[in-house]
């Protein structure tokens, strides 16, 4: 930690962080949650603990005329022995709504885990220090958007002038939910994950409930999603369901309702618009699960092969393509009560010719440059013209209050 001492520490409080579900206290300070506590106690995977610890979409934001701004925190970092190095989280500066800056911070927890035994180490590190200078001195709305790969604890804050919340401009909140995609797997920055990109679009506030490896129809999560003011609301689903293999085709369908129905209990007319998975070759047709590929770790690259037999889709195995179906067929029944549901295709996003000129990186996860055609396309169809999202100035199916996408500090 190297923070200057002839700066101003401002206390982070829950009114300067945005798209957290919850903020806990620790040792070192508070750590930011994309699932509240009772959401967590529902389920003790490992892999969704992780994930939802890791702050994506998560920001500070203040209005300040300060020129130096610094950020002490700890983050949690993972490495896989046999794997190549994963990149350390990067801090994205926004400052009136424009990229301003990049950086990163050093120490940190390490977390290190063995692919081939499951066995986990961990190696406790220091408080590192983000720092960003040079600064315009007129006032300004600063955002600092928290890595989206590694779990991160905000310690202190530090700025040589005031510090105030932003107040509320009254943009719609936006509600999104999916897998390691939406989370962010292999965008570079968290400012660069495609929900990002599809939120400064459509010039609205993003609460990112993209879980890596997790987009599983859990209840828990329909129901913080139920729980989370908003003004539009998403939700991506496939991909996970089949390369975990966790259900068949004849429990896909009640479970999609079932998820559906919950949302639509806390928010019975906002616009939901359900995104089916974009194209992924390696599932299209060939079911679950999914699993590393030996060779390609071997040869130093993450990568990833389906393991499923393409036949067993007649004993009602999941694939993305039947999926896409079940989808479409699902909001097009629901549509007949609920004039506020709204199907989008991911291959629309995402498709087979895309793939022949941006290929996804270990066949599963799409890189730096395909987040931002991703996010790009998804605001064209669902902000712009007749898009599900299109009428967001129009709130009145919102249940909402007015206010902005603030955390709650868990006490």
């Amino acid at each position: 930690m190297t923070g200057s001492t002839d700066l101003t520490t401002t206390a982070i409080t829950q009114n300067l962080v945005r798209g957290a579900a919850e903020l806990e206290r620790t040792e070192h300070g508070l750590l930011p949650h994309r699932l509240p506590g009772w959401a967590r106690r529902r389920c003790d995977d490992p892999q969704l603990l992780m994930a939802e610890s890791q702050p994506s979409g998560v920001r500070l934001a203040f209005r300040t005329r300060a020129t130096v701004v610094e950020l002490d925190t700890l983050p949690t970092r993972r490495t896989y022995i046999g794997a190549p190095p994963r990149p350390t989280g990067v801090y994205d500066l926004i400052v009136d709504g424009r990229l301003a800056g990049q950086a990163g911070a050093e120490g940190g927890n390490i977390i290190v885990v063995d692919l081939a035994t499951g066995s986990v180490e961990h190696r406790p590190g220091n408080v590192g220090t983000v720092r960003f200078a040079d600064l315009p001195a007129a006032p300004k709305t600063v955002e600092i958007w928290l890595p989206h790969n590694e779990t991160t604890e905000l310690v202190a804050l530090r700025t040589d002038a005031p510090v105030e919340p932003v107040e509320d401009e009254g943009r719609p909140v936006w509600l999104h939910h999916g897998s390691s995609i939406s989370h962010g797997s292999n965008a570079a920055t968290p400012s660069g994950i495609w929900p990002a990109f599809a939120a400064a679009r459509g010039g609205v506030e993003l609460i990112n409930v993209g879980l890596a490896g997790s987009a599983l129809l859990d209840p828990f999560t329909a129901r913080t999603m139920r729980d989370t003011p908003a003004d539009l609301i998403s939700v991506k689903i496939g991909i996970n369901l089949v390369n975990s293999d966790v259900m068949r085709r004849r429990a896909f369908g009640p479970a999609v309702h079932g998820f559906l129905d919950t949302i639509r209990d806390g928010h019975p007319t906002a616009p939901l618009l359900v995104v089916s998975p974009i194209h992924c070759p390696i599932h299209e047709d060939t079911p679950g699960p999914g699993a590393f590929d030996t060779e390609a770790l071997a040869a130093g690259t993450l990568a990833f092969v389906a393991t499923g037999d393409p036949a067993e889709r007649a004993a009602g195995k999941l694939t993305l393509t039947t999926i896409r179906e079940d989808l479409a067929r699902i909001v097009a029944q629901r549509a007949e009560d609920d004039p506020n549901i709204y199907y989008l295709d991911g291959t629309d996003l995402y498709g087979e010719a895309d793939h022949a000129v941006l290929p996804l990186p270990g066949r599963l996860h799409p890189d730096a440059e395909t987040h931002r055609l991703i996010g790009e396309r998804f605001a064209d169809r669902a902000f712009e013209g007749d898009g599900a999202f299109a009428s967001r100035g129009q709130l009145s199916g919102s249940s909402r209050p007015r206010q902005s996408a603030t955390s709650r500090a868990a006490p």
